[in-house]
């Protein structure tokens, strides 16, 4: 899945040379200018020119791009306020799909029963023994993110791109089940980035929060702004994934924040 600019972004030329072997990607963040910020609001994420084209059905389009923007409002709520978009802030997140690759559905459909009907004959006291998926049709997911200051100013940057691979993507009969779960894959690539003001360090691993934990499940989200993207699947949305049935299942629409 190869990084590709868009030209959304105020600047590129802050950016560092590309990265990375899962995750390809191109970085810049000013640890400095985060410092004082504390609180962040996130504009909803939209799609480049030729890039919505590549899924056919807009409820399809849109979901991947509401995952994206829920995952990032739990995930920067660890450290920032985070008040809806339009409100003012200190810094304000701003995403761009750049390209998405349609995950083959008859491909996926056949890996689900090849990879699920495998985990069964797989003996109960063997541990830690997975079946990787069949290596065909495979999706892929490309963003660009920057977070300004109130004054316009960029304070970090990401250009973003990832296929799924068989070990890691469970098959989801969706043309863009590989892109939803990316979405968040990509979330807490930048986020990381925001929250600690600079690179993350590779196996930078770190217990989940209480409030982290309680939105995955599908609970009450820290700050209200983020109940603009809707609640997590949780433990339904998980069981879902593991045996390919489409996100679309069980993702939960986002309801309407009361305006007075």
């Amino acid at each position: 899945m190869p990084l590709k600019d868009a030209g959304t972004l105020t600047s590129y030329s802050n950016l560092g040379a590309p990265k990375g072997k899962l995750s390809k990607k191109r970085i810049y963040v000013d640890g400095k200018g985060l410092a004082a910020a504390k609180t962040a609001s996130i504009v909803p994420t939209t799609y480049a020119f030729g890039a919505a084209s590549r899924v056919k059905a807009r409820a399809d389009r849109s979901m991947v791009s509401n995952a994206l923007d829920r995952a990032l409002c739990v995930a920067l709520s660890e450290k920032y306020q985070m008040v809806p978009a339009g409100q003012p802030a200190d810094i304000t997140i701003r995403s761009v799909i750049t390209n998405v690759v349609p995950t083959n559905k008859t491909a996926a459909g056949i890996a689900t029963v090849v990879t699920v009907g495998g985990g069964f004959a797989i003996p109960s006291d063997v541990p830690f023994v997975g079946v990787p998926r069949l290596p065909i049709g495979l999706g892929g997911l490309a963003v660009e993110s920057e977070a300004v200051d109130s004054g316009g100013v960029q304070r970090a940057a990401i250009v973003w791109a990832r296929g799924a691979n068989a070990i890691q993507d469970n098959p989801r009969v969706s043309e863009v089940g590989d892109a939803y779960g990316l979405a968040s894959k990509f979330a807490s690539d930048f986020s990381e980035m925001l929250i600690a003001g600079k690179e993350p360090k590779m196996w930078d691993i770190s217990l989940p929060t209480r409030h982290g934990v309680q939105s995955w499940l599908g609970g009450k989200p820290k700050y209200p702004a983020c109940d603009a993207f809707g609640r997590a699947p949780g433990v339904l949305g998980a069981i879902a994934a593991n045996y390919g049935l489409p996100p679309e299942w069980t993702e939960k629409k986002p309801k309407p924040l009361a305006t007075h």
